[in-house]
């Protein structure tokens, strides 16, 4: 992963590992991970659980995925657009893998996350990184990966040398080039079809892509994107997080549903808090449709949702992982 540029890290966290992974204490990371960001990485919400990505949606998905194994560990693990490496991290604490590979879009996040797995890892770990374009930074590695996890963005950039300028790099997405279903683009799930289909060139016999879904729109259109994709698709977890950078993300899914994209969902805060107070992680997948028809009457459009986030109301949204297997 070469590159004549200095790494300039502009952030540097630490971060509690048993309360971010909610474990007793951490076995293979470090008790303490020492975390470092540059301008272009994703900000973990490490002082916000609920707003984390990793801590909130990932982290019990890795455990459920686990559990479902027999507790059998797994032996690689791969990161499409890592952001700070945390879900690495948990990768390596919660499924046990010995190998991890990782991409990002930027160089300097993934020599960031890179440096943030090498020195908070206890036991032997092959690291394979590199950045670039989806899988495809991997390919010089040969390797293949039992689970393949990735939590891309949504939000189309009108200008793709925006990217490299000054949007974070887990926030936006270039105009793509390739042929896509009208699903795929009306959803603004270019990235998640995209990784789909090139998974069948990385993914270990019987492994599973993990597709962490902001569910902004009917759970229906996950379901169909694994269909497209040539893959047999279900919800290994549902859940809920808090809007991050909600007068960004929300606007900006506003003025996409205003030129015909979506339309996207969103809920108040405390509507989701109490829908999912008495769901078990374990079940959540299994039922997500039901909670999901639950939740409808109370939905409100990217438009009416950034009113509402106007006012001071604290907004969120669904979150499906859905699992995907070839």
């Amino acid at each position: 992963m070469a590159h004549s540029d200095t790494l300039a890290p502009s952030t540097s966290l630490l971060v509690d590992a048993a309360a971010y992974l909610a474990i007793p204490a951490a076995t293979r990371v470090h008790a303490q991970l020492a975390i470092t960001l540059t301008d272009h990485s994703y900000q973990p919400r490490v002082d916000d659980l609920e707003s984390d990505w990793v801590a909130h949606v990932a982290v019990p998905a890795f455990k459920l995925y686990r559990q479902q194994r027999g507790g059998a560990a797994i032996d690689a693990f791969c990161s499409i657009g890592t952001g700070s490496g945390l879900d690495v991290l948990s990768a390596v604490e919660i499924l046990g893998a010995n190998r991890v590979a990782l991409t990002d879009v930027h160089w300097d996040v993934v020599a960031a996350a890179s440096g943030n797995i090498a020195r908070n890892h206890l036991q032997p770990l092959t690291i394979q990184a590199d950045y670039g374009d989806l899988l495809a930074p991997l390919r010089r590695f040969g390797a293949r990966y039992d689970v393949i996890y990735e939590n891309l963005p949504n939000v189309p950039l009108a200008n793709p040398e925006e990217l490299a300028l000054d949007r974070k790099s887990s926030s936006y997405v270039p105009p793509r080039t390739e042929a896509l279903p009208e699903l795929v683009k009306r959803q603004m799930l270019d990235l998640h079809y995209l990784a789909l289909l090139q998974s069948r060139e990385f993914l270990a016999p019987g492994g599973a892509v993990l597709s962490c879904l902001g569910a902004r729109m009917p759970l229906e259109v996950f379901l169909r994107l694994g269909e497209l994709a040539g893959c047999r698709s279900s919800f290994l977890t549902y859940t809920w997080k808090v809007q991050g950078d909600p007068g960004e993300v929300i606007r900006d899914h506003a003025a996409s549903q205003a030129k015909g994209f979506g339309p996207f969902h969103f809920y108040r805060a405390e509507v989701l808090k109490k829908t999912f107070a008495a769901v078990k992680p374990e079940e959540s997948g299994a039922r997500a449709l039901e909670i999901e028809q639950e939740l409808l009457p109370k939905r409100l459009d990217a438009a009416s949702a950034f009113a509402a986030f106007q006012k001071g109301e604290k907004i969120g949204h669904t979150v499906a992982m859905l699992q995907s297997v070839l």
